[in-house]
């Protein structure tokens, strides 16, 4: 591969939204044929500057060279005709479509009129054969698990023509042995000439595939480092300041008050096939039951059954003996189950709307925030700050936007938000998601003392080493179903990707 030559070169970069400096004299080399991770805290400017790289904003100051000559991108168009391809965390796919409609979509070759399909597929058998990127491209979007889509989100971008790819959160949601397919891969496609960019929270696979890594805090660079002359503490203490967290804590009493039940619960999924098959399982005071699994095997509905938004087919749920299975989720939510969702964007925020706002989202019925009929703002705005002076919320005040916060200060203030109503039972789907390691210890601290106080958490998260850390049980969901149950002495991330890939269907242990 060649690396002798720079491919992407941004020299005093600088962004500015209101009240925020996003970039502030960023300098960033990118040597060709390369992996090149970029790391820092949440809000430090890291997803900002990738979108300047690929048109999406345009900086106040500074320039962006790509192969030795300057640009300037007013959009993604500009970005991806210069070859640049960006895989965003949150996957950009309809589900409606199938693999190869969504990959051609928006850059359909056509001739007469008519979309040559037999010439994009051609097309595509060779890019997958040149990239070890498989997937089939006739299956619908929506019956493809997330290694699946992120697949063809770099797919896309290959397709376009892109030598040099983005990459943002790309292993957040994977298990072991698909991070270990997509390190492959891309070290394949830079063997085959392109040029890997990519964002990371998690420091040892950093240092594990990257071939240079750059430092951002605070909105400016402040290190370029090669794997080999750092170790993960070091680039933590270059990173947040302090040594790299562990999940790993004190021991939990776990109590004897049942707080949530589920019994033979069975729920309807596509076609003829059940979304969840005879899952049974309980919760106890100050108990932590961490849920491995690879998502679309039945997490997602998991939590929304629980939550009231879905109707079993069969089985009871309990909250503390109290049968909640015709209960609606309002009532669920007065009365003691809170919830951190799958996707902060979709289920979790109003993007637009203020901070205050989204920190009422749900507990708009308790009477603190009420004056007579109407909604008391001076007390939610009251309760808001607290909420982001108690998280580390990084925002100029309550009244930004939500849209307004980088990824993980999003997910500080909808934590703080769950955890403020003093639930009895919390569902906790990737509750650090997209957050740096010092506000990953800083979650892990809070929900750690909320079990303490007696909360129930069902734990739900692609980190395995969050579950094994967290959890006081662990069970493994393939299928729809539960397929493992696990303490955390004797579970492995090698064990429990096994288990999450179908790859043993007994009950161990």
């Amino acid at each position: 591969m060649a690396t002798d030559s720079v491919a992407v070169q941004l020299t005093g970069i600088e962004k500015r939204f209101p009240g925020v400096i996003a970039n502030h004299d960023v300098n960033l080399t990118v040597r060709t044929g390369t992996i090149h991770a970029i790391v820092g805290e949440n809000g430090a400017g890291k997803s900002t500057l990738m979108k300047t790289l690929y048109g999406m904003h345009q900086p106040e100051a500074g320039t962006i060279t790509v192969f030795g000559e300057q640009k300037v991108f007013r959009s993604p168009s500009d970005a991806i005709a210069a070859g640049i391809g960006m895989v965003h965390q949150h996957f950009m796919l309809a589900d409606n479509l199938t693999v190869l409609e969504n990959i051609i979509l928006g850059y359909e070759p056509t001739k007469g009129g008519r979309i040559q399909y037999g010439e994009a597929r051609t097309k595509l058998l060779q890019i997958m054969t040149q990239s070890g990127t498989h997937v089939d491209l006739d299956a619908p979007v929506s019956d493809l698990g997330v290694g699946q889509r992120q697949r063809v989100e770099i797919l896309k971008v290959l397709f376009r023509g892109a030598r040099i790819l983005i990459l943002d959160e790309p292993t957040a949601v994977l298990v072991p042995q698909e991070v270990d397919e997509l390190f492959s891969n891309l070290h394949r496609l830079v063997d085959d000439g392109a040029t890997i960019i990519f964002i990371s929270h998690k420091l040892d696979e950093v240092l594990t595939v990257s071939d240079d890594i750059t430092v951002i805090r605070a909105g400016t660079t402040v290190a370029e480092v090669q794997p080999k002359e750092v170790t993960r503490l070091k680039l933590a203490e270059l990173m947040v300041g302090s040594e790299l967290p562990s999940p790993h804590g004190r021991a939990s009493e776990v109590g004897t008050l049942v707080r949530l039940q589920l019994d033979h619960i069975t729920v309807a999924g596509p076609g003829d096939k059940h979304a969840l098959d005879d899952v049974s399982f309980e919760i106890r005071e100050g108990e932590v039951l961490g849920i491995a699994g690879v998502e679309g095997n039945g997490q997602f509905e998991l939590c929304e059954t629980i939550i009231g938004l879905i109707k079993p087919l069969s089985g009871t749920l309990a909250m503390e003996g109290e049968n909640i299975t015709h209960t609606s989720p309002h009532h669920r939510l007065m009365n003691g189950l809170s919830y951190i969702p799958f996707d902060r964007h979709r289920e979790g925020l109003l993007l637009e709307a203020p901070l205050w706002e989204n920190t009422l989202l749900g507990r708009d019925g308790d009477p603190q925030f009420l004056k007579g009929p109407f909604i008391n703002a001076t007390a939610a705005k009251a309760d808001s700050r607290q909420v982001i002076d108690q998280f580390d919320v990084r925002t100029p005040s309550e009244l930004v936007p939500a849209y307004a916060l980088s990824g993980g200060n999003q997910q500080k203030l909808l934590v703080g938000r769950e955890l403020s109503s003093h639930p009895r039972v919390l569902i906790a789907a990737h509750p650090t998601r997209g957050v740096d390691v010092g506000a990953q210890a800083a979650i892990w601290e809070k929900l750690r003392a909320a079990r303490d106080a007696g909360l129930a958490v069902l734990l739900i998260s692609a980190d395995l080493e969050e579950v094994i850390g967290l959890s006081d049980r662990i069970l493994v969901m393939f299928d729809g179903c539960i397929n493992a149950h696990l303490t955390p002495a004797e579970a492995t991330p090698e064990l429990l990707g096994t288990y999450m890939t179908g790859g043993v269907q007994e009950v161990a242990s």
